[in-house]
C-alpha cells in the first residue's frame, strides 16, 4: 500500500476506532469478551509491553453471591504480582471463614496485610539464592462485591472508576486514590510521615520517586525499602542499590480502603492498571463503556488507549503491535506499559445470601 493511502486508511481507522478489530491480531493481547457473574456481566483484557508480563489480573466468580476482582501491577519482576495472584484470594477466604463466613472491609484489609507479610517472609527465605526478591514489588488493587456492597483495597496507582447514572447521564466517579509521587498530596503525605528525612521523595529527571527509586508510595514487596536486611546488596541492579541503610521503612504496605453501598444508579465498574489511565481520562473511559456494546468492551478500552499511544508517538497502531517487548527506545515498552482492564456491569444489586465459601466456585483467571 502506498504510504499516502496507508495514512488515509489509518486516519479513518482511528476516527472509527477500527483498531478494536486489530486487537485480536495482537500476539501480546488477550481478552475475555463477555461472561456472566452474579451481578450481571464482565469483560476483561490485557496487553503486554515488558519482556515478561508483570501485570496479573484475577477474577473469581461465585455462582450467585459474590465476585472478587484483582489487578496486580508488578515492577522489577513478576514474583510479587504472581504471589499476590496466588495467595490474596486464599487469604480472603481464610479470614472470611474466621469471621463467620462474612466479608467486611476489615476482612479484605487483613487479607492484603497477610499477603504482604507472606511475600516478605518468602523473600527473606529465598533471598540468598534469589536476591532480586529484595527489590521486586507490585501495586495491589483488590475488590469484592458482597452483600450489595463494594469493598476495595488499594496500594499503588491502579484505579477503580464507577460509572453512575445521574440525571440520565453517565458520570465517572474515581473511587480510589493514586498513590503516585507525582501527585503533590502524596509527596506531602510522605514528608509528614518522615519529617526527619528531607530526601524521602526526590525529583529524578522530572519524575518524583520515593528515595529516588520508585514512583508509588505504597506497594506489596519492595523489601529493600521496608526492612533493613534487604537495603544493601552488591548484586542489585545499579538503579536499585540503596546508598545508605534506612533507620525505618520508607514505603508503606498499608492498603487504603474504600467501601461503597451499590445502588441501581451504579451501572458499571472499571478496574485498571495505571497503563490505561496514562492514555484515557476517567470520563473518557466511562463514556466508551456507556456508548458501546458490552461484548469486548475491555479490549475496546485497551485498543482506544493504544490508539492514543500511537498518536502521541506519531506512528500507526500496527507499528506498536509489531514492536518487540522490552525497554529500548523502539520496543513495545517505549510506547506503553503492561495494561490490565476489567469492566464489571451491574445489572442487579440484590442477590440470595450464601456462605462466603461459595466464592470458590467458578474460578476464572487471566
Amino acid at each position: 500500500m502506498h504510504s499516502w493511502l496507508e495514512n488515509i486508511v489509518n486516519l479513518y481507522r482511528n476516527m472509527r476506532n477500527d483498531n478494536f478489530a486489530l486487537f485480536d491480531e495482537d500476539p501480546l493481547g488477550r481478552s475475555i469478551n463477555l461472561q456472566s457473574h452474579c451481578y450481571g456481566e464482565f469483560s476483561s483484557a490485557v496487553v503486554q509491553a515488558n519482556t515478561t508480563m508483570e501485570d496479573q489480573s484475577q477474577i473469581e466468580v461465585a455462582s450467585n453471591n459474590a465476585v472478587f476482582l484483582g489487578i496486580y501491577d508488578g515492577h522489577g519482576g513478576t514474583q510479587a504480582s504472581r504471589f499476590i495472584c496466588e495467595h490474596l484470594f486464599k487469604n480472603l477466604l481464610r479470614f472470611a471463614n474466621d469471621n463467620e463466613n462474612d466479608i467486611t472491609e476489615a476482612t479484605l484489609r487483613n487479607a492484603v496485610s497477610a499477603t504482604e507479610e507472606g511475600f516478605l517472609d518468602f523473600a527473606k527465605m529465598n533471598y540468598m539464592h534469589q536476591p532480586n526478591l529484595g527489590y521486586v514489588g507490585s501495586c495491589c488493587l483488590a475488590g469484592i462485591i458482597w452483600k450489595e456492597t463494594l469493598h476495595v483495597a488499594n496500594l499503588g496507582d491502579s484505579r477503580v472508576v464507577i460509572g453512575t447514572m445521574v440525571n440520565k447521564k453517565i458520570r465517572a466517579e474515581q473511587l480510589t486514590r493514586d498513590h503516585n509521587c507525582n501527585d503533590e498530596a502524596i509527596r506531602e503525605e510522605l514528608r509528614a510521615m518522615h519529617p526527619d528525612d528531607p530526601n524521602v521523595v526526590i525529583n529524578d529527571n522530572g519524575s518524583w520517586r520515593v528515595k529516588g527509586f520508585i514512583t508509588v508510595s505504597r506497594a506489596i514487596g519492595d523489601a529493600y525499602l521496608k526492612r533493613s536486611e534487604f537495603t544493601l546488596r552488591e548484586s542489585f541492579p545499579k538503579l536499585e542499590i540503596v546508598p545508605e541503610p534506612f533507620t525505618r521503612g520508607v514505603l508503606s504496605a498499608e492498603p487504603e480502603m474504600h467501601t461503597r453501598v451499590l445502588t441501581d444508579n451504579d451501572q458499571f465498574i472499571i478496574f485498571a492498571s495505571d497503563g490505561l489511565w496514562d492514555f484515557l481520562s476517567n470520563k473518557k473511559a466511562a463514556e466508551i463503556v456507556q456508548k458501546n456494546p458490552r461484548n469486548g468492551i475491555a479490549k475496546r478500552l485497551l485498543s482506544t488507549a493504544l490508539a492514543v499511544a500511537a498518536k502521541r508517538r506519531k506512528v500507526t497502531y500496527r507499528k506498536i503491535q509489531a514492536a518487540a517487548t522490552g525497554r529500548n527506545n523502539v520496543s513495545r515498552r517505549s510506547f506503553h506499559d503492561d495494561i490490565s482492564v476489567i469492566v464489571v456491569f451491574l445489572d442487579k444489586t440484590s442477590f440470595p445470601r450464601q456462605p462466603v465459601l461459595n466464592l470458590a466456585l467458578g474460578l476464572l483467571w487471566l
